[in-house]
């Protein structure tokens, strides 16, 4: 802010949000605190480039009046976006029955005696604003869950899961279903093992019979041999 005899001006340096082939504004704010009037010219260094509404008019005493700058659209980005152009403000006290349509370029002629009040203004190119970034409703995928702290100072954590847990319907039936489709599983899998123990009983039981069937003489071969014994006894006796 700078603090002249006449006029406050905010702000010194004028700030223009640079785009190409667009329209750019940017607005100061000149302030009377004196008991008088004070009229004022806006004249810039580049005046094909700035538009300037008002340029010239009245501020009353103890009120503001704001001004719009804008700049043409520009085809061409400046070097190093450093800009050179200057604004001048000028101001001047005036009686109170003058209006903006009485405001004359002689009235700030320091050649006339007037007492001209002046104020240098910068010109500056800033980066354009950032739109912002979609956020998605509800939480974000993969975000933990927060924990809520209530009016006497507890965490209420397995409310807010509970509430998480009401909006997803779906998970939960996905979840129930995965859990069915486990047990299932489980189930078959300790059949499996059961009968797969069965088996392997009655094989071990299988190999001890056929070693205790190839370990001796069956009995129906030993009547056989038995048989033959007697008769070839009883033909030795004959003879």
């Amino acid at each position: 802010m700078s603090n002249t005899d006449l006029l406050q001006i905010e702000p010194l340096e004028l700030q223009f949000p640079f785009e190409l082939k667009k329209q750019i504004s940017c607005s100061m704010q000149l302030t009377n605190k004196s008991e008088n009037h004070v009229a004022f010219k806006v004249k810039t260094t580049n005046p094909k480039k700035y538009c300037v509404r008002p340029n010239t008019g009245v501020v009353m005493p103890h009120s503001s009046c704001d001004v719009t700058v804008t700049m043409q659209a520009q085809k061409e980005a400046p070097p190093d976006m450093q800009c050179r152009d200057k604004f001048l403000l000028q101001s001047v006290l005036v009686n109170p029955w003058i209006s903006p349509k009485d405001i004359t370029p002689e009235m700030f002629n320091k050649d006339s005696g007037n007492q001209v009040d002046e104020c240098k203004l910068r010109v500056a190119y800033v980066p354009p604003p950032q739109p912002p970034s979609p956020v998605r409703e509800g939480s974000e995928e993969g975000s933990s869950p927060r924990a809520s702290v209530s009016e006497d100072g507890t965490v209420n954590q397995a409310s807010d899961l509970n509430m998480m847990s009401k909006g997803f319907p779906e998970t939960n039936e996905i979840t129930s279903e995965v859990k069915a489709l486990i047990s299932k599983l489980t189930e078959e899998k300790q059949s499996v093992i059961q009968q797969n123990s069965r088996l392997q009983q009655e094989l071990e039981l299988m190999r001890r019979q056929g070693r205790r069937s190839t370990g001796g003489v069956p009995f129906m071969y030993a009547m056989i041999f038995g048989l033959i014994g007697i008769l070839l006894g009883y033909l030795l006796k004959r003879t």
